[in-house]
């Protein structure tokens, strides 16, 4: 197949403005890079507050998103550990090349890519790069965090036998991923919130207890993140991904804001290590693609995807950008 020279792509066309589907180029690749024709991209809920609130994006208009799954089309000079027709996942960073809302994707980042193994379809691989980049970062890499010895890492594996976990939250696809990273790093009991409808999949994934984020007690209709502080025993540590908001921290306890794109820059080689590990996770069934809801109409979809906001439970949405009219 040759390259095309156009492909749609979808980009904010200003800071707090609209979507729009547009045609650009399609990337030539340098030195070190690759270009992967996108199959499946996941929605984040990251995108609509990158949209609504301006967040992290220096120019405009500009392409978003992080994640995606796809094949090898073209390897650039000097690219040694991929080759053309690899099944891939990738996580992406911000700038229009290198973020998915394009049919195309064209980036140096090979240390955020992982091979696919036989089985896992495009659509189950564009679920974990994110979720799983995301607790993975929490768990054992942000400074100010537990920074646990991941189970990838010598000794790694089970070393926290008979240690607690609290995850709140469990069913969002950042608290599935943490699940099971808990589990292969040895935790006990793993401890989370959700709708017991999802329980089943959750214990699935490692959780030993989920108890009913819909309970009348106090401590579950309180406000998530001082219910989860409030949790901790003397020098505990909360990492969050939303902005702390327990301003006043006692006995030792602290809480931390996840910084998961700028930790992975840097500490690129713990992003290597963990891209690195991806597919024999995958292989084994140690970690498991998430449930996946794919949204119609390709990359036009998107916008109705982002709109769902906090209303999709345990599964994460999928557009296939060839789609897109």
């Amino acid at each position: 197949m040759s390259t095309p020279a156009q492909q749609k792509a979808l980009v904010l066309q200003e800071k707090g403005g609209q979507f729009a589907l547009i045609n650009r180029e399609v990337p030539t690749p340098t030195r070190g890079s690759l270009l992967i024709k996108n199959e499946s991209i996941g929605l984040n809920p990251v995108n609509w507050k990158i949209q609504q609130l301006g967040l992290f994006i220096p120019e405009y208009p500009a392409v978003v998103g992080l994640e995606a799954a796809g094949t090898v089309h073209t390897v650039g000079e000097g690219v040694t550990d991929f080759e053309k027709g690899d099944r891939v996942l990738y996580k992406a960073s911000f700038g229009n090349d290198e973020a998915p809302y394009q049919q195309w994707w064209n980036s140096s980042l090979m240390q955020r890519a992982s091979k696919l193994p036989d089985g896992i379809s495009f659509d189950a691989a564009a679920t974990v790069p994110t979720a799983l980049a995301t607790s993975a970062v929490a768990l054992y890499s942000q400074p100010g965090g537990p920074q646990y010895t991941s189970p990838w890492a010598e000794g790694g594996r089970g070393k926290y036998a008979g240690q607690p976990l609290v995850i709140t939250g469990g069913a969002t696809v950042v608290g599935s991923a943490a699940i099971q990273l808990g589990k292969l790093s040895g935790f006990s009991p793993i401890i989370t919130t959700a709708s017991l409808k999802n329980a089943a999949l959750l214990q699935s994934y490692g959780a030993t207890h989920v108890l009913n984020r819909n309970l009348s007690a106090d401590a579950l209709r309180a406000e998530t993140q001082a219910v989860a502080y409030g949790l901790l025993a003397p020098g505990g540590k909360l990492v969050v991904i939303l902005p702390p908001s327990v301003k006043e921290t006692t006995e030792g306890r602290t809480i931390t804001g996840l910084a998961t794109g700028v930790r992975l820059q840097q500490d690129p080689q713990f992003a290597e290590g963990l891209f690195k590990a991806i597919p024999a996770l995958l292989q084994s069934g140690e970690v498991k693609p998430l449930n996946v809801e794919v949204v119609p109409g390709g990359l036009a979809g998107i916008v109705s995807g982002l709109l769902k906001k906090n209303q999709v439970s345990a599964a994460k949405l999928i557009v296939h950008p060839q789609e897109t009219a």
